[in-house]
C-alpha cells in the first residue's frame, strides 16, 4: 500500500499557483499509443539559476569545509616535515671565440661559431667527469646529505613491507636466499656522484654568454662550495685540455707529416710503374672500340636466339609425338603447312574416295578393286616419306640453329671478358691516381696547419670566468610552504564546490514546488508534509482526527486548491493517481475524501482492484464486498458502501482476474453515473500510471485529476512520461500534490514551508 507523508516538527503553508499549461503534447499518432508521449515545457534553459547553486554549496557548507580542513592539515603535516632545500648559484662568462687559438679550434671542431659551442659547453658543465671531480675535492662521500651509510631510516620501510609480501607469494629466487652484500667504495662514489649530478642546474641566460651554475642542497655552505667548485674545475679543466691539446696536435702532426710524405711518395712511384707494366696510353679509347663491337655481335645473338627458340618449338612439337606414329607428326603446323605434304595428302584422299566408290560394285578380287588398292597404299607411301624429309628438315634446322646461337654466345663472352679486363685496368689506374691526389692533398692540409700551430703563443688562454661566486644562501628555495598550503586548501576546496554541485546534478528528483512547476508545467495544488512515526492505518484518516493540525491544514489548503478550480462547474469526480507505488497517493486520497466530507457528502472510491489498500487502511473484514462485487453485480451499493467518519467508502471488493475490462465496460459506467447523483463529491483512489493502465480509463470518467509525486523520491522523466500519457489521453489534470516533504530537510534547500502555524503557535501541537 503506498505510504503518505507529512511533517513532524515543522509547519506548513501552501501556496496556489495560477494553473500553467503545457506549451506543447507530442502524440505518436502512428504507434497509436499514449504513453510514448513527449512534452515540452516553456522554462528559461539559457539561464544559470545562481541562487540554487548558492544553495547547493550553501547545503553541503561543512562537508566541503571539512573536505578542505583536512586536506590542508594533511598538507602542514606533510610539507612542514619536509627538510629544506638552498640553492647556490655562481655566474659564469662563457666566450664561444678565442681569435689566438686558430688551428686548435679548427682541428678540433671549436670554431665557436653558432649555438652549437655554448649548447656543448653547458653539457660539460654537467658532465660526469667534472661532477666526480667535484666529488673527490669536497669528499662528499662522507657528507651527511649523501652517505648512504649516514641516512636515517625511512618512516615506511618499503623493503621490509616487500619482504612480508614476498612470503606468501609462490615465486623463490636465488637471491632471496642470500642476505644482500653491503655496498662497496665504489658503488658509494657512483650514487654519490649520480645524487650530485641530480642536484645541478645549469641555465643559461637568455640573449648574453652568461651561464648561472646552481647546486640545491639541504647543507648551504656545502651548496655554495660544490657551486664554486664546479665553476672552477670546469676553467681548470678547459686549460688542461686546451695545453693538452696543442702539445697532442703538434706531436701527431709531426709525425703524420713524415708518414703522408712517404705515402705520397710510394703511391706515385706505384702509378708510373702501372702505366709502365701494361702500356697504358689511351684506355678510353680501347673501352669504346670493344663495347660497338660487342654491340653488334649482342644484336646478332639476339635474332639468333629468336631463330633458335622458333626451330626449338617446332622440334618439340615433332618429339612429343614422335611416338604416336607419322600421321600425328603430320598435325603440326610447319608440316602440314609443307607443299608437298599436302599434295600427297591430296592423292590419299583421293585414292581413298575412288576405293570407296569401287569397293560398291566391285569385290575385293575385281583387277580395278585391285588397281585402286595399290594407288592408294603408293599415295600412303609417299605421303609417309614426304612427312619424314619434313620432320628430318625440322630436326636439321633447330640443330643448324643452336649450333649458330652457341656461336654467338661464345664470341660476346670472349668480347665481354676483354672490356673487363680493359676496364679492370682502367679501374686500377684510377685507383692509383686518387691515391696520388689524396695523399698530396693530405700532405699540403697538415703542413699548413703545422705552420699555423707552430705559431700559436697564446694556448693556455681559458675560454670561461667566472663573474659572480656563488655566496651562501639565508633562505630556503623549496619547498614553498605557504604557497603548497594555500593551493591544496583552494584545489580542496573546488574539489569539494564540484563533488557538491556532481552529487546536485544526480539527484533528478523534486524536492520544490519550483521544480514541479519547471518540469512538469502543472500548478502545485498544495504540499503535505512528512509523518514521523504512524501507522498507515492512522495516516489514511489522519486528517479526520485534526489530532496533527499542520497536516489537517496542509489537507485543507488541497481541498480549497480544488474546490476555487471549480467554482463555475463543481468537480464531481476526484481521480487521485501517481507514476509508481510507494508515493501516498492512497493516503492522500482518503485525507482528501475526509476533509471534502467535512462540508459534502463524499464517497472514497478505492479503484485500484490489483493492489487494494482502502479495505485494510479502514480494518475492513477480509471478503468485504466493493467496487468489483458492485460492478459484478453480486452485491448492491448498501452492500458494498460503509460510512467512516463521515464519508462513505466503497472498497475494491475481491480482486478480479481481469481489473481493467471491469474499468472499461458499461456496467462501470452506468455505476458511476448512480453514483454521481447519490453523492456530491466522488474521490478515486486509481493505480500508479507507468504500473498498469488502469488509470487512463479512470481519468476519462474523471472530472479531474490530481497527480501524486513524493518529494526527493519521484524521478523527474517517470512524472514526466505518467503526465505525459495521461494528457495524451486527453485527461482533465487539475495539478500536482507534493507528498511526504521533509520540512527540515526542505529548508536546507532553501526552500521555507513554514512560518503559519509557528504565527498562530500551532507548531508545539502539530508534532507528533
Amino acid at each position: 500500500m503506498d505510504e503518505v507523508t507529512s511533517s513532524k516538527d515543522s509547519s506548513s503553508s501552501i501556496r496556489i499557483n495560477p494553473v500553467k499549461r503545457a506549451t506543447a503534447v507530442n502524440y505518436d499518432s502512428a504507434a497509436g499509443i499514449s504513453d510514448r508521449a513527449a512534452i515540452n515545457f516553456e522554462m528559461d534553459g539559457d539561464e544559470i539559476d545562481l541562487r540554487a547553486l548558492w544553495l547547493t554549496l550553501y547545503r553541503r557548507r561543512w562537508s566541503i569545509i571539512s573536505l578542505s580542513a583536512i586536506v590542508v592539515m594533511l598538507t602542514i603535516l606533510v610539507v612542514y616535515s619536509l627538510t629544506p632545500i638552498y640553492k647556490s648559484t655562481a655566474t659564469l662568462l662563457v666566450e664561444p671565440k678565442d681569435a689566438q687559438v686558430v688551428s686548435i679550434e679548427q682541428i678540433y671542431g671549436l670554431d665557436g661559431a653558432g649555438s652549437e659551442y655554448l649548447l656543448t659547453q653547458f653539457e660539460l658543465l654537467k658532465s660526469r667527469e667534472l661532477a666526480e671531480k667535484v666529488v673527490r675535492e669536497l669528499a662528499l662521500t662522507r657528507h651527511f646529505d649523501f652517505d648512504p651509510r649516514q641516512q636515517p631510516e625511512a618512516l615506511i620501510d618499503w623493503s621490509s613491507i616487500l619482504s612480508s609480501v614476498k612470503e606468501y607469494l609462490p615465486i623463490t629466487r636465488p637471491g632471496d636466499l642470500v642476505n644482500p652484500p653491503a655496498l662497496s667504495e665504489s658503488q658509494i662514489s657512483d650514487l654519490v656522484v649520480r645524487r650530485f649530478m641530480g642536484l645541478l642546474t645549469v641555465e643559461p641566460v637568455l640573449k648574453t654568454q652568461l651561464v648561472k651554475v646552481s647546486v640545491e642542497m639541504a647543507d648551504p655552505v656545502m651548496a655554495t662550495a660544490a657551486a664554486n667548485a664546479l665553476v672552477n674545475g670546469y676553467i681548470s679543466s678547459q686549460l688542461d685540455a686546451r695545453v693538452s691539446m696543442t702539445l697532442t696536435a703538434t706531436s701527431w702532426m709531426n709525425e703524420r707529416l713524415v708518414d703522408l710524405k712517404d705515402n705520397l711518395t710510394s703511391s706515385e712511384s706505384m702509378l708510373q710503374a702501372y702505366r709502365e707494366q701494361e702500356n697504358l696510353l689511351d684506355v678510353e679509347g680501347v673501352t669504346s672500340v670493344s663495347a660497338d663491337e660487342l654491340s653488334l655481335i649482342s644484336s646478332s645473338l639476339a635474332g639468333a636466339r629468336k631463330t633458335r627458340a622458333a626451330a626449338e618449338s617446332e622440334y618439340r612439337q615433332i618429339q612429343s609425338m614422335k611416338g604416336a606414329g607419322w600421321r600425328s607428326q603430320m598435325t603440326v603446323p610447319t608440316v602440314m603447312i609443307n607443299g608437298l605434304v599436302r599434295e600427297f595428302n591430296a592423292e590419299e584422299a583421293r585414292a581413298v574416295t575412288k576405293v570407296e566408290e569401287l569397293s560398291r560394285r566391285y569385290g575385293d578380287k575385281h583387277p580395278k578393286m585391285q588397281s585402286a588398292r595399290s594407288e592408294l597404299k603408293t599415295a600412303i607411301a609417299n605421303l609417309r616419306a614426304q612427312v619424314s624429309v619434313v620432320v628430318s628438315g625440322i630436326e636439321r634446322t633447330y640443330q643448324l640453329a643452336r649450333s649458330s646461337e652457341k656461336s654467338l654466345t661464345s664470341s660476346v663472352e670472349k668480347n665481354k671478358g676483354e672490356i673487363q679486363s680493359i676496364q679492370r685496368k682502367e679501374f686500377k689506374l684510377r685507383e692509383l691516381q686518387r691515391e696520388v691526389d689524396t695523399n698530396r692533398t693530405l700532405y699540403d692540409t697538415f703542413l699548413t696547419r703545422l705552420k699555423e700551430t707552430s705559431a700559436t703563443t697564446d694556448i693556455d688562454t681559458a675560454n670561461a670566468r667566472v663573474v659572480d661566486r656563488a655566496v651562501v644562501p639565508n633562505r630556503p628555495i623549496k619547498p614553498k610552504k605557504s604557497l603548497i598550503v594555500m593551493l591544496s586548501g583552494f584545489l580542496s576546496l573546488m574539489l569539494g564546490v564540484g563533488l557538491a554541485l556532481l552529487l546536485e546534478a544526480l539527484n533528478n528528483t523534486f524536492k520544490s514546488i519550483d521544480d514541479v512547476e519547471n518540469h512538469l508545467a502543472l500548478p502545485v495544488l498544495g504540499i503535505l508534509p512528512l509523518v514521523f512515526g504512524e501507522n498507515k492505518q492512522k495516516i489514511a484518516r489522519l486528517a479526520a482526527g485534526d489530532t496533527d493540525k499542520s497536516f489537517a491544514e496542509s489537507v485543507r489548503s488541497i481541498r480549497t486548491s480544488v474546490m476555487l478550480s471549480g467554482l463555475d462547474k463543481p468537480h464531481k469526480i476526484i481521480l487521485v493517481t501517481s507514476s509508481v507505488p510507494q508515493e501516498g497517493k492512497s493516503c492522500v486520497a482518503s485525507n482528501l475524501a475526509f476533509s471534502m466530507g467535512q462540508l459534502e457528502k463524499v464517497l472514497l472510491v478505492d479503484a485500484d482492484m490489483r493492489r487494494p489498500g482502502v479495505a485494510r487502511d479502514f480494518g475492513f473484514p477480509v471478503g468485504t464486498a466493493g467496487l468489483a462485487n458492485l460492478v459484478a453485480g453480486t452485491a448492491n451499493i448498501e452492500e458494498c458502501t460503509h460510512s467512516v467518519d463521515g464519508i462513505d467508502v466503497l472498497s475494491a471488493g475481491i480482486v478480479p482476474p481481469n481489473p481493467l475490462e471491469l474499468l472499461s465496460s458499461k456496467r462501470f459506467a452506468a455505476l458511476i453515473e448512480v453514483l454521481g447523483k447519490k453523492y456530491d463529491r466522488i474521490v478515486m483512489d486509481s493505480p500508479p500510471v507507468q504500473a498498469v493502465s488502469d488509470a487512463l480509463v479512470l481519468s476519462t470518467f474523471a472530472s479531474i485529476v490530481i497527480y501524486v509525486i513524493k518529494s526527493d523520491e519521484t524521478s523527474i522523466p517517470i512524472a514526466q512520461k505518467g503526465i505525459g500519457q495521461l494528457l495524451q489521453n486527453n485527461a482533465p489534470m487539475a495539478g500536482v500534490i507534493l507528498n511526504q516533504v521533509d520540512i527540515n530537510k526542505a529548508e536546507k534547500y532553501g526552500y521555507s514551508y513554514g512560518g503559519y502555524y509557528d504565527y498562530y503557535g500551532y507548531s508545539d501541537d502539530a508534532k507528533t
